[in-house]
């Protein structure tokens, strides 16, 4: 499985799924990002929105940053 920066590998799977649905869907970042928001609601995902998660997962998708 693939690391997104995420503190757990429960976390870092979470991630995962909110790629692999955004891969198959054809999401823009701005939904990918309200999805990270809405998936650090939940206490043990807090640090989805860091920044180094962010990065991860806009790279996974798009590439890398310039």
């Amino acid at each position: 499985m693939k690391t997104y920066g995420m503190f757990t590998e429960t976390g870092n799977s979470a991630v995962s799924k909110i790629v692999e649905c955004a891969e198959t869907a054809g999401l823009p970042w701005f939904i990918v990002e309200k999805m990270l928001y809405a998936l650090a609601e939940t206490p043990p995902y807090s640090e989805a929105t860091d920044t180094a998660v962010r990065e991860a997962v806009w790279c996974e998708l798009f590439g890398e940053l310039e």
